[in-house]
């Protein structure tokens, strides 16, 4: 009935009948404010996965377009990077005047 939570007639009385203890006359507004935030539970919790879907959708690339469909000019960043130039000459070995060299 509700899925993971197994409540059988007994068992739904005896909640009823604490709800009615607890609250009184207050119990359709707690029901009522109760399934408000429920509805704004699910609102937000289908925003943040929209926007789970939204950022994994815009990270990968089509096979015709390379390039993402949101860049613009202010967000591009320029990146300069040393380039390697390798030794023009062999190494050279120096003499070194060290103690410990025979």
């Amino acid at each position: 009935m509700f899925g993971f939570i197994n409540l059988g007639y007994p068992e739904m009385i005896l909640v009823g009948l604490v709800a009615v203890l607890l609250f009184g006359k207050r119990l359709p507004e707690v029901g009522r404010s109760l399934g408000k935030g429920l509805v704004e539970f699910k609102k937000g919790l289908a925003g943040v996965e929209e926007s789970f879907t939204e950022a994994s959708t815009m990270s990968s690339y089509s096979t015709a377009n390379t390039t993402p469909t949101r860049e613009r000019a202010s967000d591009a960043i320029e990146t300069s990077v040393p380039k390697f130039e390798p030794p023009s000459a062999a190494p050279t070995v120096q003499a070194s005047a060290s103690p410990y060299h025979d």
